[in-house]
């Protein structure tokens, strides 16, 4: 009977010891907002042609920002679950598009079906493009002398400049007329033998004298121009001799902004090409809009990197030039590392296959399958108490929390290496409809490459310092 009694209370013991953890988990408030309505756009560029320099920001020359919006405030007579739907279906062709290049760039023989070019280097760089819409937020910026405004998509997964240009041989409908450049002062052709010529993968020559560049998409959109060298203004700062594609075919499923800027790790990124005066440095922090009314920024130079940043470092594909790889190494849900998510699920090898990237254009954030599910099956058990609700497209995981006004959910932390990165509740379960559905803001691929999206970055100061070759993350960067 004793030892029975011992081995009751030894059972008794485990179990309270068992729930005090299970019931010690680390929690946070979630404010429930609805879908948020479709932005406007105010920019004083757009009434005028000549701006003078914002005397709200920085005049030191060295310093550039930009008021950033999303694509939605593109979309006109949309309702917030029409835009919202529009938006997962970017997302899915945007996943679908980085890993077909990361795929592609390991396996170097491979080739795009149809007979389309290869995708890889120059090409690859910029398929996310505005293709089907990718790339997810804009800003307003001058093109030439004098300067001529409109809208360009900014983008991490890119690293080419290029916008349509007119004559148009064939040109998609834009927000704004096509830019000219016969009618700017400081345009130039690149000459065929030239470096920033031979920096394209595929450039090719008209009349044996200046460049061209050339850029398939794997959906069968492109665009293809002369490349050239010219000015750009930002709220009136001038950066000269950007070597851009002028595109006077460009055919596809494009959206109304006039181009893209890409902010790639590539040689013939924007980041890249103004290191000189810029550092190599920039940062963007992007507005969770149903939560908060103001602009989204991003912000080149010296002052774009905050003193609140916890940095992690950039690794390199030695395949693949244009993407930020970081390393995860772990995720907690409630204050607790969950089990099954390790570093190796998420490495980059010696040929370019897995690893992690961060994106600006990808909204929301994939998992290789296995760490996907550990994640999920974690954070489902942290909120046994809210009532479920239905699959809702990608997500598995959603809840039914119409008639509150908030909610306690478990706190989610992304553990890269030397930063911790806890998410605000706004970042990890998202409402997807009108009716008090909110989901799990994370999902699975089949793929080998993970994604870290604009939602899990929302509200955070996100560095790029390609000088130090690392990527910090600084919490309510916005203000």
């Amino acid at each position: 009977m004793e030892g029975k009694s011992k081995l009751g209370l030894l059972f008794f013991s485990l179990t309270a010891i068992f729930l005090s953890h299970s019931t010690a988990l680390e929690h946070q408030t979630l404010v429930l907002n609805p879908l948020p309505n479709p932005p406007t756009l105010s920019w004083p560029e757009s009434l005028s042609e000549t701006v003078q320099p914002d005397p709200t920001t920085s005049t030191d020359p060295n310093t550039l920002s930009v008021q950033l919006h999303h694509l939605d405030a593109l979309s006109l007579n949309k309702t917030p679950s029409q835009l919202f739907n529009l938006r997962l279906q970017r997302d899915a062709v945007r996943v679908k598009t980085l890993s077909f290049i990361a795929a592609a760039a390991a396996s170097p023989n491979r080739t795009a079906r149809g007979g389309r070019v290869p995708v890889r280097g120059f090409s690859s760089s910029v398929v996310s493009g505005l293709a089907q819409g990718s790339g997810e937020y804009f800003t307003r910026l001058g093109v030439g002398t004098p300067p001529k405004y409109v809208y360009m998509v900014l983008d991490t997964g890119s690293d080419v400049v290029w916008l349509q240009c007119a004559p148009c041989k064939r040109c998609y409908s834009q927000t704004d007329p096509v830019f000219d450049p016969r009618k700017s002062g400081t345009f130039s052709t690149i000459p065929c033998g030239s470096p920033l010529c031979r920096k394209l993968d595929s450039p090719g020559c008209k009349a044996r004298k200046t460049c061209l560049y050339q850029v398939s998409y794997g959906d069968g959109s492109f665009t293809f121009g002369d490349f050239s060298t010219e000015t750009l203004t930002f709220r009136g700062t001038k950066v000269g001799r950007v070597a851009l594609g002028c595109g006077h075919d460009n055919e596809g499923l494009f959206v109304g902004a006039a181009g893209l800027l890409g902010l790639g790790r590539g040689k013939l990124s924007f980041p890249t090409q103004t290191g000189v005066r810029f550092n190599k440095k920039f940062s963007y922090c992007l507005v969770d809009r149903s939560a908060s009314s103001k602009p989204s920024s991003v912000v080149f130079g010296d002052s774009a990197v905050s003193r609140t940043a916890r940095f992690t470092p950039l690794l390199a594909n030695p395949k693949l030039d244009t993407f930020y790889y970081v390393e995860l190494i772990g995720i907690s849900v409630g204050g607790t590392r969950v089990r099954g998510i390790t570093a190796s699920l998420f490495k980059l090898d010696p040929a370019g296959n897995g690893g992690v990237i961060l994106d600006s254009g990808t909204s929301v954030t994939r998992l290789t399958r296995v760490a996907y599910n550990s994640l999920r099956d974690a954070f489902r058990a942290g909120t046994s108490g809210l009532k479920r609700a239905p699959e809702f497209s990608l997500f598995d995981t959603c809840f039914d929390l119409s008639g509150k006004s908030e909610v306690k959910v478990p706190t989610v932390v992304l553990h890269f290496r030397n930063a911790d990165v806890s998410l605000p509740a706004t970042n990890y379960l998202i409402p997807v409809d009108s009716s008090g559905s909110f989901c799990f803001a994370f999902a699975g691929t089949m793929g080998g490459l993970s994604i870290i999206g604009n939602i899990q970055q929302q509200g955070f100061r996100v560095v790029y310092d390609l000088a130090s070759s690392r990527v910090g993350f600084a919490p309510r960067g916005c203000a």
